[in-house]
Protein backbone atom coordinates (compact mmCIF):
# COMPACT_ATOMS: atom_id res chain seq x y z
CA UNK A 1 0.00 0.00 0.00
CA UNK A 2 2.55 2.66 1.11
CA UNK A 3 1.99 6.37 1.59
CA UNK A 4 -0.12 8.23 -0.97
CA UNK A 5 1.59 10.60 -3.40
CA UNK A 6 1.31 14.38 -3.04
CA UNK A 7 -1.11 14.49 -5.99
CA UNK A 8 -3.28 11.73 -4.51
CA UNK A 9 -3.39 13.58 -1.18
CA UNK A 10 -4.35 16.89 -2.80
CA UNK A 11 -7.16 15.18 -4.72
CA UNK A 12 -8.41 13.32 -1.64
CA UNK A 13 -8.43 16.20 0.84
CA UNK A 14 -10.64 19.23 1.26
CA UNK A 15 -9.72 22.79 0.38
CA UNK A 16 -9.22 23.66 4.07
CA UNK A 17 -6.64 20.90 4.58
CA UNK A 18 -2.96 21.77 4.97
CA UNK A 19 -2.23 18.78 2.69
CA UNK A 20 -3.26 21.05 -0.19
CA UNK A 21 -0.08 23.07 0.36
CA UNK A 22 2.23 21.11 2.68
CA UNK A 23 3.93 17.74 2.47
CA UNK A 24 3.07 14.84 4.76
CA UNK A 25 4.91 15.39 8.02
CA UNK A 26 4.66 19.19 7.79
CA UNK A 27 1.27 19.17 9.53
CA UNK A 28 -0.42 17.27 12.35
CA UNK A 29 -3.34 14.92 11.81
CA UNK A 30 -6.11 15.12 14.41
CA UNK A 31 -8.21 12.09 15.30
CA UNK A 32 -11.42 13.91 14.38
CA UNK A 33 -12.70 17.35 13.40
CA UNK A 34 -14.09 18.05 16.87
CA UNK A 35 -15.47 21.52 16.82
CA UNK A 36 -13.72 22.35 13.56
CA UNK A 37 -14.33 26.07 13.72
CA UNK A 38 -12.98 26.44 17.26
CA UNK A 39 -10.49 23.58 17.78
CA UNK A 40 -9.10 23.58 14.23
CA UNK A 41 -10.25 26.80 12.56
CA UNK A 42 -9.49 27.73 8.99
CA UNK A 43 -6.70 30.34 8.89
CA UNK A 44 -7.38 32.41 5.76
CA UNK A 45 -3.91 33.96 5.89
CA UNK A 46 -2.29 30.53 5.67
CA UNK A 47 -4.96 28.85 3.57
CA UNK A 48 -5.66 25.82 5.78
CA UNK A 49 -6.85 24.60 9.18
CA UNK A 50 -4.62 25.04 12.20
CA UNK A 51 -4.75 23.90 15.79
CA UNK A 52 -6.28 26.68 17.88
CA UNK A 53 -4.08 25.58 20.78
CA UNK A 54 -0.71 25.54 18.99
CA UNK A 55 -1.15 27.20 15.59
CA UNK A 56 0.19 24.04 13.93
CA UNK A 57 -1.28 23.19 10.52
CA UNK A 58 -3.74 20.33 11.15
CA UNK A 59 -5.68 17.89 9.00
CA UNK A 60 -8.86 16.71 10.72
CA UNK A 61 -9.64 13.68 8.52
CA UNK A 62 -7.06 10.88 8.81
CA UNK A 63 -9.03 8.67 6.42
CA UNK A 64 -8.78 11.33 3.72
CA UNK A 65 -5.10 12.16 4.08
CA UNK A 66 -4.20 8.46 4.40
CA UNK A 67 -2.16 8.47 7.62
CA UNK A 68 -3.16 7.86 11.24
CA UNK A 69 -3.60 10.73 13.70
CA UNK A 70 -0.31 11.96 15.13
CA UNK A 71 1.63 15.11 15.98
CA UNK A 72 3.87 14.89 12.91
CA UNK A 73 4.76 18.58 12.70
CA UNK A 74 4.38 19.73 16.30
CA UNK A 75 6.14 16.81 18.00
CA UNK A 76 8.12 15.19 15.18
CA UNK A 77 6.14 11.94 15.16
CA UNK A 78 7.49 9.71 12.38
CA UNK A 79 5.34 9.05 9.35
CA UNK A 80 4.13 5.46 9.09
CA UNK A 81 6.19 3.05 7.06
CA UNK A 82 5.43 -0.29 5.56
CA UNK A 83 2.21 -1.57 4.15
CA UNK A 84 -0.30 -0.50 6.81
CA UNK A 85 -3.73 0.28 5.32
CA UNK A 86 -4.92 3.89 5.54
CA UNK A 87 -7.28 4.74 8.39
CA UNK A 88 -10.95 3.95 7.79
CA UNK A 89 -13.77 6.38 8.56
CA UNK A 90 -15.03 6.11 12.13
CA UNK A 91 -18.69 5.93 13.16
CA UNK A 92 -18.63 9.64 14.07
CA UNK A 93 -17.43 10.46 10.52
CA UNK A 94 -20.72 9.04 9.20
CA UNK A 95 -22.85 11.59 11.10
CA UNK A 96 -24.08 14.48 8.97
CA UNK A 97 -22.15 17.58 10.10
CA UNK A 98 -23.59 20.99 10.89
CA UNK A 99 -20.56 22.74 9.40
CA UNK A 100 -20.67 23.03 5.59
CA UNK A 101 -16.86 22.84 5.44
CA UNK A 102 -17.16 19.23 6.66
CA UNK A 103 -19.76 18.17 4.06
CA UNK A 104 -17.20 16.72 1.63
CA UNK A 105 -15.52 14.68 4.34
CA UNK A 106 -18.87 13.25 5.39
CA UNK A 107 -19.66 12.27 1.80
CA UNK A 108 -16.25 10.61 1.42
CA UNK A 109 -16.94 8.57 4.57
CA UNK A 110 -20.37 7.56 3.23
CA UNK A 111 -18.90 6.46 -0.12
CA UNK A 112 -16.01 4.55 1.46
CA UNK A 113 -18.22 2.71 3.92
CA UNK A 114 -20.94 1.71 1.43
CA UNK A 115 -20.69 -1.80 0.00
CA UNK A 116 -20.37 -1.55 -3.81
CA UNK A 117 -23.82 -3.06 -4.36
CA UNK A 118 -25.38 -0.44 -2.03
CA UNK A 119 -23.46 2.65 -3.20
CA UNK A 120 -26.36 4.08 -5.22
CA UNK A 121 -28.77 3.79 -2.29
CA UNK A 122 -26.20 5.25 0.10
CA UNK A 123 -25.68 8.24 -2.19
CA UNK A 124 -29.43 8.84 -2.52
CA UNK A 125 -29.82 8.80 1.28
CA UNK A 126 -26.78 11.08 1.70
CA UNK A 127 -28.05 13.57 -0.88
CA UNK A 128 -31.51 13.67 0.71
CA UNK A 129 -30.08 14.18 4.19
CA UNK A 130 -27.58 16.82 3.05
CA UNK A 131 -30.28 18.80 1.23
CA UNK A 132 -32.25 19.06 4.46
CA UNK A 133 -29.34 20.90 6.07
CA UNK A 134 -27.35 22.57 3.29
CA UNK A 135 -28.09 24.66 0.20
CA UNK A 136 -28.48 22.70 -3.03
CA UNK A 137 -25.43 24.32 -4.63
CA UNK A 138 -23.26 23.28 -1.65
CA UNK A 139 -24.50 19.70 -1.90
CA UNK A 140 -24.01 19.46 -5.67
CA UNK A 141 -20.51 20.97 -5.49
CA UNK A 142 -19.48 18.58 -2.70
CA UNK A 143 -20.95 15.55 -4.50
CA UNK A 144 -19.14 16.45 -7.74
CA UNK A 145 -15.79 16.85 -6.03
CA UNK A 146 -16.14 13.70 -3.93
CA UNK A 147 -17.43 11.46 -6.71
CA UNK A 148 -14.83 12.64 -9.23
CA UNK A 149 -12.11 11.52 -6.82
CA UNK A 150 -13.66 8.56 -5.03
CA UNK A 151 -14.99 6.71 -8.06
CA UNK A 152 -11.70 6.59 -9.97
Amino acid sequence: MGLPSAAQIRDATCVACPAQALALGAFDVAERPGLARTEHPYDSGRGYRVSAATGTPTCVHPYRVGVPPAAYASAGAPLPTGEAPPPAPREADLELPDDPTLLEAWLVAVVREAPPARLGAALRRAETAALQRFAPDQVVEALRRVLSNELR
